[in-house]
């Protein structure tokens, strides 16, 4: 079991053990985090793209005692595509980071700085950073995760299932075309459309394309439902079936679609579940499928 997890859940966990049972667990967690800082080693704010006179950047996490090449997870933080950054989620990389993974936590431009779909291609432009930057930092390009909660989630399966003649990739620096090994979804949008119009309309999303004329167009190109093929790497997407922001029938439609294409994947549903903030004893359940789905799917 993972010694820590995100700072909300280790908190309820703790608040619902007896107190010897607590200050054990507490105890546990404080002495991983008094060694991690000499087991790990953090490079901020690497430059991999400048955009609309924006520097973009990453934060790189590895291991000081690796003797190789090691699993990697990329990171793309949620906030409706108009919000959030990469440095208020960086314990989201702790469950990987203390498997011995490396991690990368990327920064995109936002839709006050450019709208869709800019994101899309800043994620797949920091994948693309990762594949020509892995000897140097020691990311194994044969076991690249992404991931990303919300629309983080979203910019993790376009960033995996997009083809490589989408020509969303163009502004991209170097010549590399890596393959993602998997994607963790978590409750990621993955048909944009649905969300401009109609029940089902999302003020981020609305925000995020703006007044563009062709936007229903852009929404169709971005949307990873569009992007369903046999060719896909395996998926792994978790959902709160009470999900208010992102409909819980996102990624049921997903799920479906994969399961017709033969696509390996799995939806972990969480009952009652809203956008993120699941419960402790859901967050270990979730973690738990999550890693046994990547055990048995990443190569070895």
């Amino acid at each position: 079991m993972n010694k820590l997890f995100f700072s909300s859940a280790l908190v309820t966990a703790i608040s619902m053990l007896p107190i010897n049972s607590a200050l054990a667990q507490l105890t546990d967690t404080a002495s991983w985090a008094a060694t991690v800082q000499n087991e790990f080693g953090v490079v901020p704010n690497i430059t991999y793209l400048k955009a609309n006179n924006m520097e973009l950047k990453v934060d790189v996490y590895r291991s000081r005692n690796a003797d190789g090449p090691a699993p990697t997870f990329i990171y793309y933080h949620g906030g409706g595509w108009v919000g959030g950054s990469k440095e208020a989620n960086v314990l989201r990389l702790m469950p990987y980071l203390e498997k011995g993974w490396a991690a990368v936590n990327v920064q995109y431009r936002l839709g006050d700085v450019s709208l869709a779909p800019a994101a899309v291609e800043d994620s797949l432009c920091a994948l693309r950073w990762v594949a020509r930057n892995a000897e140097q930092y020691g990311f194994d390009v044969n076991r690249l995760v992404v991931s990303g909660n919300s629309a983080g989630g979203h910019l993790a399966l376009t960033t995996g299932m997009l083809p490589a003649g989408s020509g969303l990739d163009r502004q991209c620096l170097g010549e590399e075309t890596p393959s993602v090994a998997a994607i963790v979804n978590w409750y990621g949008i993955t048909d944009v459309g649905d969300l401009l119009d109609g029940v089902n309309q999302k003020s981020y999303a609305v925000r995020w394309m703006g007044s563009m004329p062709d936007k229903y167009d852009i929404a169709s190109r971005v949307s990873p439902l569009n992007y369903v093929s046999a060719d896909l790497p395996p998926i792994i997407s978790i959902h709160g079936d009470a999900d208010p922001t992102v409909p819980y029938a996102h990624a049921v439609q997903l799920h479906e679609a994969l399961g017709r294409a033969e696509v390996t994947n799995e939806l972990i549903t969480v009952p009652n579940g809203r956008h993120g903030g699941f419960p402790a004893n859901e967050m270990l359940r979730i973690y738990d499928s999550v890693f046994k789905f990547l055990d048995k799917n990443l190569p070895h």
